[in-house]
């Protein structure tokens, strides 16, 4: 499996959300706690919003904590809205076209868990795609292939349903196949603006997955670490695992939960599939 993190408000170095924490993303890849993999060295991508509405993306097939590139480029990307995931691979091919965040327009998506069955089921749900879409798939993840499935569901207008309906359809066509439990995932996704999170399994416990609860708290943790301590702007994180043991920073979004982050607040609400 992966693990991620999802970063929005003050305008941060890069380098001081994906190295400082005493358990970063760049520490969980190579010593997770609460994954089902203690090492994620499969690649790693992140992804971040500068000049225009279009984000940017850096991705590569070596271990987050070989790569140098990563270091030098996460000094001087300064951002108000961040995606980072390391990726343990549950099959596919290790190339830069399966790593996360996947990009379409101004949207980022990232993904933990699998969807099991894929390959028995992978035609029956590439066919669902947007045929205006399908040619923008690049890889062969059953990570890329939902987030393609969401926004032929209408992701850009609707986020909340339109992955209900993805997971709608590959549940629906899971049972055709004769698929028990097919759907294990954490996901993030993003327009520029705000950010939706999910967290289901279509039985038993899903994979891990936190959200900052506590500004104050959060502030005392980053002045802990000598990051974000004074600033006055709202600022939240969503991840795969908590950054740190300081007590109230983080709290676990609840199994079968959706939530959104943004300019107006945030919210969280049960989440459950819906007919395509």
């Amino acid at each position: 499996m992966c693990r991620w993190m999802a970063y929005s408000g003050e305008p941060l170095l890069a380098e001081d959300l994906l190295f400082r924490p005493p358990h970063s993303l760049i520490d969980q890849s190579l010593h997770a706690q609460l994954g089902e993999t203690t090492t994620n060295g499969d690649g790693f991508g992140i992804g971040w919003y500068g000049e225009g509405s279009r984000p940017a993306v850096f991705k590569n097939i070596e271990p987050a904590w070989n790569d140098r590139n990563l270091r030098e480029i996460a000094s001087q990307i300064r951002t108000p809205l961040f995606f980072a995931h390391v990726r343990a691979s549950t099959g596919t091919e290790v190339q830069r076209s399966n790593c996360h965040p996947f990009r379409h327009g101004q949207w980022l998506w990232m993904h933990n868990g699998a969807l099991r069955g894929f390959h028995a089921t992978k035609r029956d749900l590439m066919t669902a795609v947007d045929p205006a879409l399908f040619a923008d798939i690049e890889g062969s993840t059953d990570s890329e292939l939902l987030f393609f499935l969401a926004l032929t569901f209408g992701l850009t207008d609707d986020p909340f349903g339109a992955v209900a309906r993805a997971i709608g359809l590959v549940e629906d066509v899971s049972r055709a196949h004769a698929i028990t439990s097919p759907v294990q995932m954490t996901v993030a996704t993003t327009d520029g603006d705000s950010m939706w999170f999910f967290r289901y399994a279509s039985k038993g416990p899903s994979r891990s997955l936190f959200y900052s609860i506590d500004s104050s708290a959060l502030r005392a943790f980053g002045a802990d670490v000598g990051v974000w301590g004074r600033r006055t702007v709202e600022i939240r994180f969503v991840v795969s695992e908590p950054l740190g043991d300081l007590p109230g920073v983080w709290s676990a979004v609840p199994e079968s939960s959706a939530g959104v982050v943004g300019p107006g607040g945030g919210e969280i609400r049960p989440f459950e599939p819906s007919p395509p």
